[in-house]
Formats: structure tokens, C-alpha cells, sequence
């Protein structure tokens, strides 16, 4: 009976335990685009399927801003979030304010999905969150709009260039394996 009472415990536990753990690829607080306060990463979108994209303002992928929207439109109900960290890394294609990129990103392209602030993606410079995700994923972004998709768990299971939009076959088949 005493082994019963354990393993009832602990299997009435368990869950409890597994779902207060966060990923290492969400450990990470982060200050939403124009927000004053950084807001923990983990409690906000650990068990979903997080898609985390350098944006730029300024670039010839800029336009890819539709496609994202569209996409997370489209799947966010299923579990699927977009995070955008604009950055000035690659030929300075990011250089207003975290003002002027928010009503940019808002007025220009309807987007809806968070938004955090300024981040340095390059390798040389990188951010703790992008050297974790590029350590994982075997690649530093190369430009701007490169995407790192992370599976409900926070691993990294796919790493696109910035050639890979939003709607291709390629990045639409891994998201929903994950979803």
C-alpha cells in the first residue's frame, strides 16, 4: 500500500513539476518593443510554437513583415507565436526607435504579433538569447529576418535564412509538424 501512495504522489506531481519547467531557449527576460517593464519569455509562451525572427526595417526582406502576420494570424489559436527582435546588426537597416520601428511595424505592415526591444543577433555582438539559439541550431543569422523555430518543448527544430519567407512550403511543413 506504501508503494502504492508513492507512486500515486508522484505521478499526481509529475505534471505539476514538468510544467513549471522552463526551457533554456525561453529563460530569457526580455523588454517589449517600447515597454518600460522586461517580461520573462518562459511565462509567456513555454509550451507553444515560437517562431523568433530578426527584423529590420530598412531591408529588402522588410516585406516579409505581411507574411508573418499573416501566418501568425493564421495559426495562433493553434499555439503559434511570432516574436520579432529588431536589430541594427546588418547594414544598419534597423536605425529609428524603438518608437519610430513600433508604429513603423504597426502603420506599414498591420503587425500584431510581440515585438521586443532592439537586440543584437550577429555573431560578434550577439545577445545572450541569440547565442543560445544559434548554438543550438548550428548557425548565427547571416541578415536580417532569419527564423529559429522552437517545437512546444523550446528546442530548436528548424533554422531558416532570410531567403525563406514566411509562406514557403519549406518553413510552413515545420511549423506544422510542431502545431
Amino acid at each position: 500500500m506504501r508503494w502504492f501512495l508513492v507512486f500515486l504522489f508522484l505521478s499526481l506531481g509529475a505534471p505539476a513539476v514538468a510544467a513549471d519547467a522552463c526551457p533554456s531557449t525561453l529563460d530569457f527576460e526580455k523588454r517589449p518593443l517600447n515597454g518600460k517593464e522586461p517580461v520573462r519569455l518562459c511565462d509567456l509562451y513555454a509550451g507553444k510554437v515560437v517562431l523568433i525572427v530578426n527584423t529590420a526595417s530598412k531591408c529588402a526582406y522588410t516585406p516579409q513583415y505581411d507574411g508573418l502576420e499573416a501566418l501568425y494570424d493564421r495559426e495562433k489559436d493553434r499555439g503559434l507565436v511570432i516574436l520579432g527582435f529588431p536589430s541594427n546588426d546588418f547594414g544598419g537597416q534597423e536605425p529609428g526607435t524603438e518608437k519610430q520601428v513600433q508604429e513603423f511595424c504597426r502603420l506599414t505592415y498591420g503587425v500584431k504579433f510581440p515585438m521586443f526591444e532592439k537586440t543584437h543577433a550577429a555573431q560578434k555582438d550577439a545577445d545572450p538569447l541569440y547565442r543560445k539559439l544559434a548554438n543550438l541550431a548550428g548557425e548565427y543569422p547571416r541578415w536580417n529576418f532569419h527564423k529559429y523555430l522552437l517545437d512546444r518543448q523550446g528546442n530548436v527544430v528548424g533554422s531558416f535564412r532570410s531567403q525563406v519567407r514566411p509562406d514557403s512550403k519549406e518553413l510552413l511543413r515545420a511549423i506544422e509538424a510542431q502545431l
